[in-house]
C-alpha cells in the first residue's frame, strides 16, 4: 500500500482508539511506519535526504516499548508499505501522524497510575519526538532544494522578456 494511504489509515485508527492500550498500539504502529518510510527513503529517496532518512529508519529499533504484540503479530501496517509516490506530502502526513501520536501518548501518561505503562509512554513519546525532528529536518532540506532550484526570485524561469514586447 502506498505510504500516504498507510499514514491516513494510521491517523484514522489513532483517532478511533479507545483506552490506553489502543493508543499505545497505534503509537507503536506509527513508529513502525516511520521506521519503514525512513528505511525506504534511505535506499531510494533523494540523495540529500538519505542520511536523515537512515536515522529515521533506526529510531526505536530494539526498543521494548515498540515491541507491542499487535505490531509483532503481523499486524503492523508498515509491512504493507509498497512505495512512496511523492516525498513531500508523505513526510508532511507522517509529521501529522507522529505529532498526533505524541499528543495521545501524553494523555495516556497523564491518566495512568501504572508505572510500567507510564514509562512505556515516555519511551514511545521520546521515539515519536525524535522521529518528528528527523521528518521536519527532511522537509526543511526539500524546501531548501526548491529555493536553490527556483533561484532568488522564486519560480521565474527562462529568459527575461521586455514588458513592451520585442
Amino acid at each position: 500500500m502506498e505510504a500516504e494511504r498507510l499514514i491516513e489509515a494510521g491517523r484514522r485508527a489513532l483517532s478511533g482508539s479507545r483506552g490506553a492500550l489502543d493508543v499505545m498500539a497505534e503509537a507503536w504502529q506509527a513508529q513502525a511506519l516511520a521506521r519503514a518510510i525512513g528505511s525506504r527513503l534511505a535506499l531510494y529517496g533523494p540523495m540529500e535526504l538519505r542520511s536523515e532518512a537512515r536515522a529515521l529508519g533506526e529510531i526505536g529499533a530494539g526498543c521494548s516499548a515498540l515491541d507491542h504484540p499487535t505490531v509483532l503479530s503481523g499486524g503492523a501496517r508498515a509491512a504493507q508499505l509498497s512505495g512512496i509516490a511523492d516525498v513531500r506530502p508523505t513526510l508532511a502526513g507522517l509529521a501529522l501522524l507522529l505529532g498526533e501520536a505524541g499528543i495521545a501518548l501524553v494523555g495516556v501518561a497523564c491518566d495512568t497510575g501504572e508505572d510500567g505503562l507510564y514509562w512505556q509512554c515516555i519511551e514511545a513519546m521520546d521515539a515519536a519526538d525524535e522521529s518528528l525532528e528527523r521528518v521536519h529536518g527532511m522537509l526543511r532540506r526539500l524546501a531548501e532544494r526548491e529555493r536553490e532550484r527556483d533561484g532568488p526570485y522564486g519560480g521565474i524561469r527562462g529568459p527575461a522578456a521586455s514588458a513592451a514586447g520585442p
